[in-house]
């Protein structure tokens, strides 16, 4: 009897850890190419868990969603059009504030998302003290406290994944406020962009905000689109 499948996206900071999770998760049950069109490296694994195939993809190492360059672009690509049935954000504990710049962007996409607190260990050495369960309240998605080089986490987080994919926890995050002035100008665009199909495979929310940001690669999609400009 066949296995079901699951797509897992590891996204995160450079040097937060995600490949080392990588290698835990996989093993030896691995692969690299680049993706297409760039010479950026892709790395696809497999794993087992709950009766599950977990297809781990393992995306460039990035700080944020900008589609500034060639890896921000691949990540983003993926998560929106490829649509990975779950998402997990690798965070190094002990730099917490500016990892967790790219796990708003994250929840701006509504992405179904996980955040791995690596590093825990270091964060601790620090003196550190992380309230994992605020955190997750704060932020409206699971938290899994991890040391992915001593493979501490892993079953949990492999449990977190099965349950997000299965429908029986939510992960969708908190909506992130702008302010009224901004949310007016998002309502305004997230109107025009529901009439043009393109829009259906994107986030309306997300779109808009991306819009507002001056996004070039998104302007560039949606040009001559009513109300956008």
């Amino acid at each position: 009897m066949n296995k079901k499948q699951i797509t897992v996206a590891l996204v995160g900071n450079p040097n937060s850890g995600k490949t080392t999770l990588f290698n835990s998760l996989t093993g030896a049950r691995q692969h690299v190419g680049n993706w297409p069109g760039v010479t950026v490296e892709k790395k696809e694994g497999i794993c087992s868990s709950g009766g599950y195939e977990i297809k781990v993809v393992d995306l460039p190492g990035v700080y944020s969603l900008t589609a500034y360059s060639p890896d921000e672009v691949v990540a983003r690509k993926f998560i929106i059009e490829e649509k990975p049935d779950v998402v997990v954000d690798i965070v190094d504990a002990s730099n917490l504030e500016r990892n967790l710049y790219l796990s708003v962007q994250l929840m701006e996409l509504e992405a179904p998302m996980i955040l791995a607190l690596n590093m825990m260990d270091e964060a601790e050495n620090r003196k550190y003290k992380i309230d994992i369960e605020k955190l997750s309240a704060g932020m409206g998605v699971a938290v899994v406290p991890m040391v992915a080089s001593k493979n501490k986490g892993v079953p949990e987080l492999l449990s977190e994944i099965v349950k997000i994919a299965e429908g029986k926890k939510s992960c969708s995050g908190v909506k992130i406020a702008y302010g009224r002035e901004v949310e007016k100008q998002i309502e305004v665009i997230e109107k025009a962009l529901s009439e043009d199909s393109l829009a259906g495979k994107y986030s309306p929310h997300w779109l808009a905000i991306k819009l507002l940001e001056g996004d070039e690669e998104i302007i560039r999609k949606f040009e001559g689109v009513s109300g956008v400009k």
